[in-house]
């Protein structure tokens, strides 16, 4: 069992949801970052999702293409995010990190060589936008037998035949992607998300959580409430960009994980 199913079967367990947080690693800088990044365990936060910053992100917002942009001129890499993701590992052996990216900083390291040093800095799960179930043969399936789940996102245009492509060689959990379009573009609904979750949970074990669009505590315990948990990162990357302080930031990031906790 990975930490990601762990930390699932446990919140199952308690009859809890997930709160699930998005930073960019490296942003504004590493040191920064980090410290975020340390800090999210004890604001509430689940599942850490931790963005590699890539040049042409095309799921991404500006608030997230802001964020990327700002990492890379600190001179953030995919190695250099794995380096962040170790250094958190050696004293966290518990929260999971799901590593979300594009699959070209990958390609160019080398399959190979980016899961064994995915696996050494303890990351648990990868989100890769840009490598639809047709290319499984590229990373997801590699990952899987080098002990990583692969998470799948799924969309409000992912249809009835579409699904059971979608979630073949899916594991640890289900990201619905509660809007057309990129992330920070509009806000989620919990009655238009809720019916697209119950399709997708009728097709399969795994939980399903819901992000995109998801700014508020009042969104995350709506969302949650209809969902096995929410995801949020514009809204923190905002923060983040504002220039807020790591401890402002946890704090937003704490209100966020109540609301979701709450549902």
């Amino acid at each position: 069992m990975t930490r990601i199913e762990d930390r699932f079967a446990r919140l199952r367990a308690e009859g809890r949801k997930a709160f699930v947080a998005y930073v960019m690693a490296g942003d504004p800088d590493y040191e920064t970052s980090l410290e975020i990044v340390r800090g999210l365990p004890a604001a509430g936060v689940d599942v850490i999702e931790l963005g590699a910053p890539f040049t042409d992100p095309m799921a991404d917002g500006p608030t997230i293409q802001l964020a990327g942009q700002r990492a890379l001129a600190a001179g953030m890499t995919l190695r250099r995010t794995l380096e962040l993701a170790a250094t958190f590992r050696r004293e966290d052996a518990t929260t999971p990190i799901v590593l979300m990216g594009y699959y070209n900083p990958i390609y160019s390291m080398g399959v190979p060589a980016f899961l064994e040093a995915a696996k050494a800095a303890g990351i648990d799960g990868l989100i890769v936008v840009d490598l639809p179930p047709e290319e499984d043969d590229e990373l997801c399936l590699p990952a899987q037998a080098a002990g990583l789940n692969f998470i799948r996102l799924a969309t409000p245009t992912t249809d009835d035949r579409r699904l059971p492509k979608v979630l073949q060689n899916t594991s640890g959990f289900v990201y619905y992607v509660s809007i057309t379009g990129i992330t920070g573009a509009a806000a989620a609904q919990a009655g238009q998300v809720a019916p697209d979750v119950a399709r997708i949970k009728a097709a399969t074990d795994l939980p399903v959580v819901v992000g995109f669009g998801i700014r508020t505590p009042e969104a995350a315990r709506a969302i949650a409430g209809v969902s096995d948990g929410a995801v949020v990162g514009s809204a923190i990357v905002a923060e983040i960009g504002g220039g807020r302080p790591a401890g402002e930031v946890l704090d937003f990031v704490r209100a966020l994980a109540a609301g979701a906790h709450s549902a």
